[in-house]
């Protein structure tokens, strides 16, 4: 049995919600070496690090994930907004779906799959703090009406702009703190008996109020003002602290092994299943239940005989998400449809243009980390570089 006493230095998971405008953005950028992943685009006029906007939910974990590899490159990540990236996980569930709204799904099953989705990204996120990066997500506030149960009548009061019974209560149940910011606005009386607002004066709220929600674990005041010095002391310096373990060191990567170049072999289409194996070695039986696969005669050898493939100019504005998910993981077309040719889903010979939304939505974009995977056991056949758009 091994008891410890005493407070365990940790990274801060922190949640900042408010009405737009009022400075979410400015005062996470004064987080200790923040790295930000702008999901609306609300850093322009910020001098700050960040990351492309992502432009799926599939690019959106594939940033976190890259941060998790290498917790090196930032102190702090923000994710600005929560509620635009619960919009993007949204149109992956209804994509890997094949719903037009979260509400085909019937029942109010299609938030249930949403939370679930959602609570991914926070698991990364948790892994980010046990490698010492402070997480601190961004959200806007929406007012709703609201009733106690045991009271009669209903009043205004500020909610975190989340799916109300899913993502918003497990985000705030995460965070280690949730701050509400807003403008402190006083309601006088002047001689006239007229009722008038005075005042306008940012501050932040860090506990629990019958009109927020708000918590915190330091001891703080339940009211501060709208600035980073007011929470400096509940944020550590992880800088100094000791070094977390990783699951794998990101300063010493695993060299590649070469691959053995004898003469170039045609890759028939179980390619994605047999590209690990030797050339010279017979690829195993597929099984009884799987389908029947095109013989090696029609199969596509990806060399540098093939005819290059080069993006079109104009091209539809759905698969630009996959084309950003492609550059990100430098994964080129000749690659992903030669994985969608394996899975008998297209043709090796239709270019993406040629590929319909559904597709694209459904399969492309809403199952890139298996594709990503295919594709790069595909890597070593293949030496044609498509550039990208």
């Amino acid at each position: 049995m091994n008891i410890t006493k005493g407070r365990i230095p940790s990274a801060q998971k922190v949640l900042i919600y408010g009405p737009e405008g009022i400075g979410k953005s400015t005062f996470a950028a004064q987080f200790p070496g923040p790295l930000f992943v702008d999901t609306e685009g609300s850093t322009k006029h910020l001098d700050v690090a960040r990351l492309d906007p992502p432009t799926s939910w599939s690019m959106l974990l594939a940033e976190v994930a890259e941060v998790k590899a290498s917790p090196g490159c930032c102190q702090t990540l923000v994710i600005d907004t929560a509620d635009w990236a619960e919009r993007l996980c949204i149109e992956h569930v209804c994509s890997k779906g094949g719903k037009a709204g979260i509400e085909d799904f019937g029942y109010g099953k299609g938030y249930t799959y949403v939370a679930e989705e959602f609570g991914r990204l926070l698991n990364l996120l948790s892994d980010l703090i046990a490698r010492g990066v402070n997480v601190v997500l961004t959200a806007h506030a929406t007012i709703y009406k609201f009733e106690q149960p045991e009271e009669s009548g209903s009043y205004d009061r500020w909610e975190l702009n989340l799916i109300k019974k899913k993502t918003a209560p497990m985000v705030k149940q995460w965070a280690d703190m949730v701050l509400f910011a807003n403008y402190k606005t006083i309601v006088a009386t002047n001689k006239d008996g007229k009722v008038k607002a005075q005042g306008g004066k940012r501050v932040i709220y860090t506990s629990h109020h019958p009109n927020w929600d708000a918590k915190n674990r330091h001891g703080l005041a339940d009211e501060l003002p709208f600035e980073y010095a007011s929470i400096a002391s509940a944020i550590p310096n992880m800088a100094s602290a000791p070094a977390m373990v990783s699951d794998a060191p990101a300063s010493t990567p695993t060299p590649a092994q070469p691959v053995p170049q004898t003469a170039p072999q045609p890759m028939a289409h179980p390619a994605a299943q047999s590209a690990a194996q030797p050339a010279s070695q017979p690829a195993a039986a597929a099984p009884s239940s799987a389908p029947q696969q095109p013989s090696a005669s029609a199969a596509v050898t990806l060399t540098s005989a093939s005819k290059p493939l080069v993006f079109e100019e104009v091209m539809p504005d759905y698969l630009q998400p996959l084309f950003d998910l492609m550059k990100h993981d430098n994964i080129n077309e000749l690659l992903v449809r030669q994985v969608a040719a394996n899975r008998g889903y297209k043709p090796f010979d239709m270019p993406l243009a040629a590929w319909d939304k559904e597709f694209v939505e459904g399969w492309a974009i809403a199952c890139w980390s298996q594709i990503k995977e295919a594709a790069e056991k595909l890597k070593p056949y293949g030496d044609i570089e498509i550039p990208f758009r």
